[in-house]
């Protein structure tokens, strides 16, 4: 199977269709989810269909080591690879490093003006400007509008997809659709809004935002746990 079979069988491209093109350059999206459930490998996920595609990657681990991190890279990678027989996976492999920069921040230091200094240090120095930019367990318990107001900006000097994760915990007070919300305070910097859930043998990703529209309709894709990709027979309802 060569790359863009694999890129067909991503959740993104159902999620693309369902809200009309999906994120967009210079949007805010956000993964949500309990511990444990996923939003790393998807955050992951999001990242490699952009790889695989040739564009370039800036992921921001807070929290985690760069190992960490691209151990999550090498295991999702060497899984697809299996279960959809990538072609020339040693080659795309390498490109797919080539394309990725990984950032990591040890908690309490982080913070969004030292993550936009850091992406335009590489756009100036290193001729790395991203096409999309992942950041793995965004503080938004101690984050302020400012703050998100700051990412939003990064996003849009760069002409990039950004997307956060955040922690949903079972007893969250605030709701969107009947699921836990736990940034629903930073609404308006938001475009889209995606919740990841564990439901049986499988993962479920439901749509609690899509930008302006004002019913995000009824997008509930089936993820294979151990590679987020699509499972057979899966579609929006």
């Amino acid at each position: 199977m060569y790359r863009k079979e694999v890129n067909e069988r991503s959740p993104l491209r159902v999620f693309e269709r369902s809200i009309h093109g999906g994120l967009g350059r210079g949007n805010l999206g956000v993964v949500i989810s309990r511990a444990g459930v996923g939003k790393t490998a998807f955050l992951v996920d999001i990242a490699l269909d952009d790889l695989l595609r040739d564009r370039k990657v800036l992921h921001v681990a807070i929290g985690h080591s760069v190992e960490h991190a691209r151990s999550f890279y090498n295991g999702a990678f060497q899984e697809l690879a299996r279960t959809t027989s990538l072609s020339e996976a040693a080659e795309v492999k390498l490109a797919v490093e080539r394309a990725r920069h990984i950032h990591s921040y040890q908690p309490g230091s982080f913070t969004p003006a030292k993550m936009c200094a850091e992406a335009r240090f590489l756009r100036a120095h290193a001729d790395f400007v991203p096409n999309t930019v992942v950041v793995d367990n965004f503080p938004f318990e101690s984050a302020s509008d400012e703050d998100l107001q700051t990412v939003v900006s990064l996003a849009r000097e760069l002409d990039a997809e950004l997307w956060l994760s955040a922690l949903s915990h079972r007893d969250t007070p605030t709701r969107t659709a009947g699921f836990p919300d736990p940034v629903v305070r930073f609404e308006r910097f938001i475009s889209v809004k995606l919740y990841l859930d564990s439901v049986g043998d499988s993962i479920r990703l439901r749509l609690l935002k899509d930008h302006e529209n004002p019913d995000p309709g009824h997008l509930a894709l089936e993820l294979d746990p151990r590679t987020l990709l699509l499972k057979e027979g899966s579609r929006a309802v």
